[in-house]
């Protein structure tokens, strides 16, 4: 009788928690890691200006599974980005993120995606972009307004260099990605990266080629308007894909996304680097979360942890069939409590860190009461490793 007393009341728990049909793996899973893979190619792909983005950490991740089989994944990342411009061909994992002493930009961004067939799709985002300044330093470069007129006429007399370094090309400024300025011993120099094409030029006016094998480049340049230097480094024509037998083969590039800008240069005003895109969401799903606009979190919440109050639920159970079972006390032993308490505000607010309690349980002789050990393990479920910084 008291084993299946005991039974009935886990399997009346398994039923409770198997109605929320929610999964939370661990954020450093392979499951989590293909998701948040997918997410950032996805991000990259919809980003038209500025540079790539790289996975820096998972913040936290749930996954819907429905009766059919299908799953729907909630997903929060960090990006940090790259020095990979969004028309390099070169592969995200493959470009170097920007330290912080160069003001590294960050990307928060929470993604839904469905999976079915065993293929993963992203369906929605929602992300918010920032500079990093935390560990900016006396002399260090200091990023400068997109439309500083002052360090875009340095970026104009930088690309006349170029120009006039070229045999057969003329190159004009498709989009500027980042400029800053330094104090050195001879005083400020300015620092500039812009993006360039192949253009048809007559007297001072230069139209950009439409066709997308049109050359195309970013450049770097450092100095001042009459002394400075500039490297610029040509994107391939071809853009390298993996097919199914995981063989690198060529493709056309892709036709021209970056939009050409003329006058300022920049349709950004004021704002210092390029932003991810703020908000796609086509069905008006409602599953994302409003971390990435700094508000409450509108995912159900969803317990993560239930092995304490299973364990609490065969003490009650076996107290109520065996008066001489002692049943657990709360006030001794708070730790389903606190348990509860930081599964309940990881849902609140998915920055909050949720850990997984194992309690180890021996079983007791046939004359000795149930005794619960000490909690030996606490393994944080999110958020996952930090990759970069």
């Amino acid at each position: 009788m008291n084993l299946l007393g005991i039974a009935v009341v886990l399997v009346g728990l398994v039923g409770v928690w198997a109605q929320h049909n929610v999964l939370r793996p661990m954020c450093d899973s392979p499951e989590a890691e293909e998701a948040a893979l997918v997410a950032q190619d996805y991000l990259n792909s919809h980003h038209t200006h500025g540079y790539k983005y790289a996975l820096n950490r998972i913040e936290d991740i749930k996954i819907y599974t429905t009766a059919d089989g299908g799953s729907t994944y909630l997903l929060e990342v960090d990006l940090l980005e790259t020095n990979c411009h969004v028309l390099d061909p070169t592969p995200v994992a493959n470009c170097t993120v920007r330290s912080k002493v160069l003001t590294a930009v960050e990307g928060d961004c929470d993604v839904v995606l469905k999976k079915a067939g065993g293929a993963l799709t992203v369906t929605a985002f929602k992300c918010k972009t920032e500079e990093s300044t935390e560990d900016l330093c006396l002399g260090c470069p200091t990023l400068l307004p997109l439309n500083d007129t002052t360090a875009l006429d340095f970026v104009h007399a930088s690309l006349a260099t170029f120009n006039n370094m070229t045999v057969n090309e003329t190159y004009t400024i498709l989009e500027v990605g980042r400029m800053s300025t330094q104090f050195v011993s001879g005083g400020p120099i300015y620092i500039a990266e812009y993006v360039v094409v192949e253009a048809n030029c007559t007297d001072d006016t230069c139209v950009p080629l439409g066709d997308a094998m049109a050359a195309r480049g970013i450049c770097s340049a450092r100095g001042v308007n009459a002394a400075h230097t500039v490297d610029c480094k040509m994107f391939s024509t071809l853009m390298p894909i993996v097919d199914a037998n995981s063989t690198a083969a060529a493709a056309p590039a892709p036709p021209l996304v970056a939009h050409v800008h003329t006058g300022s240069l920049s349709r950004k005003h004021g704002l210092r680097h390029h932003k991810l895109t703020a908000m796609h969401d086509p069905h008006l799903s409602g599953l994302l979360s409003a971390e990435s606009l700094e508000s409450a979190e509108v995912v159900p919440a969803v317990p993560a942890v239930v092995v304490d109050a299973a364990a609490a639920a065969v003490d009650a159970a076996a107290a109520a069939v065996d008066p001489a079972v002692p049943a657990a006390d709360p006030a001794a032993d708070p730790a389903p409590a606190a348990v509860d308490a930081a599964s309940d505000a990881s849902d609140a607010s998915s920055s909050a860190e949720v850990p997984v309690v194992l309690m180890k349980r021996e079983a007791p002789a046939a004359d000795a009461p149930l005794v619960v050990d000490t909690p030996m393990v606490l393994v944080p479920l999110c958020p996952g490793r930090v990759r970069f910084f």
